[in-house]
Formats: structure tokens, sequence, C-alpha cells
């Protein structure tokens, strides 16, 4: 099987280094210094789990030599989905399979604006790990793992094959019946990294001060309404478990969204919290805590773009 990486970074680096150390054929998408030395010295991943280097990698900035590709795996960040997808589209043949890995709720309808639903497997990861220096990405922790799905809800034979594929190369992938409710799930938790981009603070500090643990608390209850007035399939206790996830991660945890927004790059703030308020104002839902997190973020994510 031929298998694309397009985004090398924190997710891509991760799960193509997996499947390329388990001796698939891979190649991976990435750019400038962070390709060069992946060129010399090969992709490092760092990780609780045990560090490896796949060595002589095929990587590569310019997709138009390739060939098609049997899978495709999106590693881009959520505001990339669009460019990614369409830089691809020459490699994809009618039983190519796409799968999603971002953060949100939107990549799904992006790609299938693009190049339709045929190819499309909806799917997310839960990982917390990021380009250390060029070549080198560092898993940091939480158990990484993906959940892929048929948008149609059925089980089918290219998605239990992707899954032995993955579970072979080492790779935690189970399969689900309801991928949209699974997004959602996770979207509700992904959010919270909006109050840490906020406050500054890592998870542990703002699960633990009681103000910011009720602004969690309720931020992640006005996702799962929104979610509910969507007609996602959203149980009660699925805000729980959003909450017992951040009280699960190590107290210095923080979300990419945090780290991009801290260190003055561009990030999913319009995607994550972004998209909550979008969402809550179209389907009648108020948003407040999610509202004055993304508009206090707003400043500081248009400086990041050069907007300001």
């Amino acid at each position: 099987m031929k298998i694309l990486i397009y985004g090398t970074g924190g997710v891509g680096g991760y799960f193509g280094g997996k499947l390329a150390q388990a001796g698939n054929d891979v190649t991976f998408i990435a750019r400038g210094e962070h390709l060069n030395a992946m060129k010399r010295q090969g992709l490092k991943v760092l990780s609780p789990k045990g560090d490896f280097t796949v060595s002589n990698p095929k990587a590569t900035d310019d997709v138009s030599g390739l060939e098609a590709m049997d899978l495709i795996l999106l590693g881009v960040k959520s505001f990339q989905v669009k460019e990614a997808v369409s830089a691809i589209k020459n490699l994809i043949k009618s039983e190519t399979i796409i799968i999603p890995l971002q953060n949100g709720v939107f990549a799904n309808e992006e790609i299938m604006e693009i190049v339709g639903k045929t190819n499309l497997v909806g799917g997310l990861c839960k990982i917390i790990s990021r380009i250390e220096s060029p070549g080198v990405i560092n898993h940091m922790m939480y158990e990484p793992s993906i959940a892929i799905g048929e948008l149609d809800h059925e089980v089918s034979d290219r998605a239990a094959r992707i899954q032995s594929l993955f579970q072979q190369s080492g790779i935690q992938l189970t399969v689900t019946d309801n991928i949209q409710a699974a997004l959602w799930k996770k979207f509700m938790f992904i959010c919270t990294g909006g109050l840490g981009a906020l406050t500054r603070f890592p998870y542990g500090v703002n699960r633990e001060m009681t103000g910011t643990r009720d602004l969690l608390l309720a931020l992640i209850a006005e996702i799962y309404t929104v979610g509910k007035q969507l007609g996602i399939a959203l149980q009660d206790h699925d805000k729980d478990n959003a909450m017992k996830i951040v009280d699960s991660l190590p107290h210095e945890a923080t979300s990419s969204m945090q780290r991009d927004i801290i260190e003055g790059r561009p990030s999913e703030l319009e995607y994550l919290t972004g998209a909550v308020v979008k969402l809550g104002k179209t389907n009648g839902v108020d948003t407040p805590v999610n509202s004055f997190i993304y508009h206090c973020l707003l400043p500081a994510e248009h400086k990041n773009r050069g907007i300001l």
C-alpha cells in the first residue's frame, strides 16, 4: 500500500513514522528546514513509548512527481485542509482512501467540497506531540490513537483493512459507526485549550482553580448544547468524559492552539473556539464563555497572521 503523509508535524510525523518504521511504503510531505533535516538525518521520533528513527525517509515538498496513492493521511492544521486537498487531487485514484486527522468538525465537509465523498473516510486522532526541532518529532504524552469511520455509519471492508494495517504497525486504531459523534466528543475536549491560550497557564492550573474550572465546565456544556442542536448523537455523560480527559492530563500539559498563539504562530482558533461561536449563532445557541475566550484571543491571532 502506497501511503502519503501530507503534513509531517506532530501528528503526521508520529503516525507516519510508525507506519514507515513497520516497513510500509510511506512518502512524507514536509517543508523547509524540517524537510532538509529529514533528508540529512532521517525522521527522529521521541516518545515515552520508545524513541526511533526512520532512516532515509521518502520525503518531498513537491507532489507533482508522485504517483497515485492508496492511502492519504492529512496531518496539516485545520486551516490548511483546503489547500492540502487541492494539492493532492491528482494523486487520488478510484480506490484511494483519504483520512483527515484534524482538530475540529469541518474537515470532512471541506474535503467533500473539493474531491467528493467517495474517497473519504472520517477520522480523528488523540496525541500530544509537536516538532521539537527540524527532523525531530516529540510525542510528549497521552496514548496515541486514531479512530476512523464511514460517514454513512457503515462498518466497511476498507475501514477494517486500514485498522489491520495500523495495528500491525503498532498504532492503536478503532473503527466507529458514528465518526461524527466521535469528532464532537473530541471537539468538546480540544476546545478547552482556548482557556489555556487565554490564561497562559497549563491544564493543571486551570482545572485546579475554582473559577477557571467552572469556565472549563461551562465551555464544554456550551459545545454539547450546540452539538445536540445540530443533531449529533451526544449523551449527557459525554460532558463528564471531556472533563475527565482534562483531569487525566499531566499538570504541565498545554494544547497545540495555546502553544501556537503564545509562540506567535497562526493557530486553529477559528476552527475550534471560533467554530463554537459561529455554530452557536447560526443555530440559536448562546455560547457566552466560548465567545469571551474567542474575542479575547482574536487580536493575538490576527497579529500572528499579520492582520494587525
